[in-house]
């Protein structure tokens, strides 16, 4: 880089150098508190600057961001790329699962046109309101944010009226006054049901935080900005019925000296949900994210 005095007319030269700087101790009057409410104000700046649903990129714009770090992620991308076409981004500000899961699963009815999905999904929504109802939920908490995914759903079936194409869809995902809605239509049937199976939940939620069901379900989960993790994808899969699989793009490496990417398949409990049969042609599911440390993306398969 350039001296920055050398780009400097003399005026603006004899101005920065009167900037007083700060000496080390100085930075000790910072809490952890401020730094890390600094930090976050920082990547909540960032994250406006990302679409809440991007376009597709092909994975190599996805090598470029470690072009010059490790060479364990280049390395796991490249295998990524035998087995997917691309990516799509979503904006990192915390409700990037619930995003991810709301686009994925939109964009499959629409190509997919598979009208016994969405009478399925339908029906186990209804089993969601009564969740919520049963729980002690007053219907207007959530009522409006069921209705939109609802009309969403109507809208992905073609031969009508209402119907959208995909790219509407895409506008739509990052239209915030409807792609807020739905992610709050999750994260209420993600609630209920961690709460509904609070005994199967709680051990998870102990080796996450001190705090109790309830209290997770209340700061972890309802808010908007909370981030995700596997409790949450359990508890929505098991829902709604619906399959995810989750690749893990980290700097791990196999015991054998190999490269490779671990994934998993969140598979909806059968006895809770003996129509939770949402798996593509191919018996995987058809909604994979990429996880990388606190965020999602979606994936294509090849």
């Amino acid at each position: 880089m350039q001296n920055q005095e050398a780009l400097m007319e003399d005026g603006e030269m004899e101005s920065a150098m009167s900037i007083p700087t700060l000496e080390c101790d100085d930075w000790a009057k910072f809490g952890d508190d401020d730094i890390m409410q600094q930090q976050s104000a920082i990547q909540a700046e960032e994250a406006k600057k990302v679409l809440f649903v991007g376009d597709k990129e092909p994975l190599s714009t996805l090598a470029a961001e470690y072009q010059s770090g490790s060479s364990i992620m280049i390395e796991k991308i490249k295998v990524l790329d035998e087995h997917y076409a691309a990516i799509r981004r979503t904006r990192g500000d915390g409700n990037c699962f619930f995003r991810s899961f709301m686009f994925s699963y939109l964009e499959y009815i629409l190509q997919s046109q598979d009208q016994e999905e969405v009478e399925r999904i339908r029906a186990n929504i209804e089993k969601c309101r009564k969740t919520l109802q049963s729980l002690g939920y007053a219907e207007f908490t959530f009522e409006d944010f069921f209705t939109l995914f609802l009309e969403q759903l109507e809208c992905v079936i073609q031969g009508k009226e209402t119907s959208i194409s995909h790219d509407e869809l895409v506008l739509r995902s990052r239209d915030q006054s409807i792609s807020d809605y739905i992610v709050m239509f999750f994260r209420f049937v993600t609630s209920g049901e961690i709460r509904r199976r609070s005994e199967f939940f709680e051990p998870f939620i102990l080796g996450l935080t001190s705090t109790t069901v309830e209290q997770f379900c209340k700061s972890s989960v309802e808010p908007m900005g909370e981030e995700s993790d596997h409790v949450h994808i359990t508890a929505l899969s098991d829902a709604l019925g619906v399959s995810v699989r989750v690749l893990y793009l980290d700097r791990s490496s196999c015991e054998s000296g190999g490269v490779s990417v671990n994934h998993h398949d969140f598979i909806p409990v059968a006895g809770e949900l003996p129509n939770a049969s949402v798996l593509s042609p191919t018996n995987k599911p058809f909604i994979t994210l990429l996880y990388r440390p606190g965020h999602y993306d979606i994936m294509y398969p090849k």
